[in-house]
């Protein structure tokens, strides 16, 4: 056996396939939108299975959509399409009427299968029934579920420690096999818990957690309708959350302002033209930024301490009209202290280090001035900073001064990934569960949960580098592509003993493996799940805290397939076997009992399964949403955050560089290769490249370069990418990521919670030769 089919490609390959360039949109969806979606639906699954998915996606007693976390309303959903352009193509993803089975694979090597690209992978197909790939192997072959669940037991219980074993979860995970997930990796006796929560909203986490007492928003969805003005920082709704258009374009309607505040003048941002009503089809376009702020790279900080700046300044001419004293008064400590550290910053310096025009800041500061309800929603342009933490806390800052967080209309709303990423933190999805969490599994199930935190996501890799990782499982998702350093982590891939996938689709994960590898197909959201003659449903947890039923409607493609839950409970049998306290046979055939042991053990879930049988589900408790703030330290009272800007040196050819995804992407998940709200087509290996960057550094439109990384004297490149020109800040690049996750060092992430910084990398681009 080569050393060469040991170690197939870890990336995508180096490979151009024709670029076609137009002018970027400047409004979002419309009718190309209702085309793009029907096109791949009707090309996965036909026009029978896909419309049979489509009229029940989003609705209630429907299923939820598996993309974005984005709220269903909580009263009538449309009755044309309670979907977005994106979710249709999620959703022909998972009913795609492709197999890959045996077959297959007995025709296709790990090897050849890694010369493809991402997108050429993920079109083989559904995973239809369990393949094991032996020591030394070259094609994964057919296994039983019995002999697959054996395998994997054999190697948990061989190892010297259960922390040598490492558990990660997708966001697409549902309430009910999260709990499960969990419970049988805490009975087995470790908290390695990674997730793809570590990757995304952890920085929201860890700073709401602190300040406000609860890691979530703070607004429902019926608050965008009824707010003053609505600021949207490092988010792009049009691509990840296309559905929030249309909460954006009726807060419009309501008299609502909206101030964008992003690197890249985004479709989705500026305009939307809604195909579900005749404006929208006849291309009548509802404006939507009313002021746009083009901030460079990890401007944010110094634009927010500029914004309050000028609003303390109005705050002394008018006293208690622009900040709500009463609010800072009662439910805040530390004012007179932020003030006096806000006194001492350069307005014009806080200007440049934002990289906005002084004038442009204060018309937004005047917008603002008299403002009280107000909405403040991010993403990924927030979270993965070195300083992401640190810029939340200056977001809950700011909302305190104006008094905007715990009444209507106003809030906190962090805009979440992942369908169910939120709830699989609820279900006690954590590598670093809290004593009172523990406390309550050990007095339910009997058992002593471990108490020692395990290894997040940057944490997990580093340990499988270091050989202290055995075995790696994942329930979901594309560990290797989503995840930083891509070359050092296939190299930490390639040291486990086993690892394991529970998957819907084919993946590069599966392709860079441990010795052993297994990939263990799961039902889709779509899918019917039937136990004992009946169709079961799971449910999800939104973004803004709304516990749903989520109920398939389509036929499986394969009955060699099992669900999540079952696939826990059958590993759990296997694993811990008559050491086990838990009744494992009761939840593998109940999801009612799933339900009824979650409401045992987790707050907020009184009567869970009569009310999420309910139309549209529940609310969560959220303290600060009703305008209490009970966090361990504080008292009932939000901290002022003393903070500082951020401080970069950088070379003279260096460049700041975010990853973004393209508009046909989800996640890791390439649905086609078009961007066209940004005149891309038919290409992924580009960078957007400011024209006056490219002039001085000697490159011309069209040059195929390749991109460096030097962080700590370490070289990473990823190779044969098009310049494209592009309205961004000077000093600024983007590129698509799994592509360029290369070059995001694993040491390089956000203080306190470890995610990875992939929204800001220091790059120098050089002429591919």
């Amino acid at each position: 056996m080569s050393k060469e089919n040991n170690n197939p490609a870890a990336e995508n390959p180096e490979k151009l396939l024709g670029l076609k360039i137009t002018d970027p949109k400047t409004w979002a969806a419309g009718i190309p939108a209702v085309t793009a979606a029907m096109d791949d639906i009707f090309k996965e699954a036909g026009v029978a299975r896909g419309m049979e998915g489509l009229f029940h996606m989003n609705k209630k007693l429907g299923f939820d959509c598996s993309s974005c976390a984005w709220p269903d309303p909580d009263d009538d959903r449309s009755p044309i399409a309670e979907y977005c352009e994106n979710g249709a193509k999620a959703l022909a993803e998972e009913a795609t009427t492709k197999k890959v089975d045996s077959l297959f694979f007995a025709q296709n090597s790990v090897k050849d299968l890694a010369k493809l690209s991402d997108y050429d992978i993920g079109k083989k197909g559904r995973l239809s029934e369990p393949v094991y790939l032996p020591k030394g192997g070259t094609h994964y072959e057919p296994i039983s579920w019995d002999d697959a669940f054996k395998k994997i037991a054999f190697h948990l219980n061989g190892l010297a420690s259960p922390n040598e074993a490492t558990f990660y979860t997708s966001g697409r995970t549902s309430n009910e096999a999260s709990f499960t997930y969990q419970l049988f990796v805490r009975e087995y006796g470790t908290n390695n818990m990674p997730d793809c929560s570590n990757m995304c909203h952890e920085s929201t986490g860890t700073a709401l957690s602190e300040v406000i007492g609860i890691g979530k928003g703070t607004v429902t969805l019926n608050d965008f309708y009824d707010t003053d003005v609505i600021i949207i920082m490092g988010q792009n709704p049009g691509t990840n959350h296309p559905r929030m258009l249309s909460a954006l374009q009726k807060a419009k309607e309501n008299g609502s302002k909206i101030i964008a505040i992003n690197p890249l003048h985004e479709a989705g941002l500026t305009g939307f033209k809604n195909p579900q009503t005749v404006k929208g089809i006849l291309g009548i376009k509802t404006k939507l930024a009313d002021i746009y702020l083009q901030v460079k790279i990890n401007g944010d900080m110094a634009l927010l301490k500029a914004l309050e700046k000028l609003l303390y300044a109005a705050e002394l001419e008018h006293p208690g009209e622009v900040f709500d004293q009463e609010f800072i008064k009662e439910n805040t400590l530390g004012y007179v202290a932020f003030l006096h550290r806000l006194e001492k910053e350069n307005l014009d310096n806080l200007a440049i280090e934002a990289g906005i025009p002084l004038d442009e800041i204060k018309k937004a500061a005047e917008l603002l001035k008299y403002k009280k309800r107000i909405i403040f929603c991010w993403a990924m342009g927030v979270t993965q900073q070195e300083n992401g933490v640190d810029t939340i806390k200056e977001i809950v800052n700011f909302v305190s001064l104006k008094g905007s967080i715990g009444k209507k209309g106003a809030g906190l709303c962090p805009v979440r990934g992942h369908s169910n990423v939120q709830g699989n933190r609820t279900m006690l999805i954590y590598d670093k569960p809290n004593a009172k969490q523990l406390d309550k599994l050990k007095e339910v199930f009997g058992f002593e949960p471990p108490r020692e935190h395990g290894f997040d996501v940057v944490e997990s890799i580093k340990a499988m580098h270091e050989g202290k990782l055995k075995v790696f499982f994942a329930m979901g998702g594309n560990f290797l592509s989503a995840t930083p350093d891509t070359t050092y982590t296939a190299e930490a891939m390639r040291k486990l003993n086993l690892s394991v996938h529970v998957s819907t689709k084919l993946n590069r994960s599966h392709l860079v493996h441990g010795e052993e590898a297994l990939i263990l197909p799961t039902y889709a959201r779509s899918d019917k799940d039937i136990i004992n003659n009946e169709v079961q449903f799971i449910s999800c947890e939104n973004s803004m805290g709304v516990i749903q039923m989520s109920k398939g409607v389509l036929a499986p493609i394969s009955d060699r397939m099992l669900s999540e839950n079952e696939i826990v409970c059958k590993l759990a049998k296997a694993t811990i076997g008559d050491r086990t306290v838990v009744d494992w046979d009761k939840y593998e055939k109940s999801y009612d009992a799933v339900r009824d042991v979650i409401e045992e053990v987790i707050p907020g879930f009184d009567n869970y399964n009569k009310r999420v049988r309910e139309p549209g589900g529940f609310y969560l408790p959220n303290a600060p949403r009703d305008g209490r703030f009970e966090t361990n330290e504080f008292g009932s009272r939000i901290p002022f955050s003393i903070t500082e800007l951020p401080k970069h040196e950088m070379a003279a050819d260096e460049y700041r560089l975010a990853t973004i995804r393209s508009h046909d992407q989800f996640n890791t998940t390439i649905y086609g290769l078009d961007d066209r709200y940004r005149g891309i087509h038919n290409e992924r290996r580009v960078i957007f490249m400011n024209e006056v960057d490219i002039l001085n550094g000697g490159f011309q439109a069209g040059d195929k370069v390749d991109i460096f990384n030097y962080h700590g004297d370490k070289v990473r490149v990823a190779k044969l990418f098009v310049i494209v020109p592009y309205n961004i800040p000077k000093g600024n690049t983007v590129a698509y990521y799994p592509e360029t996750n290369v070059l995001v060092p694993i040491d390089s992430v956000a203080k306190k919670s470890n995610t990875p910084t992939s929204k800001l990398i220091f790059v120098k681009i050089k002429k591919h030769f």
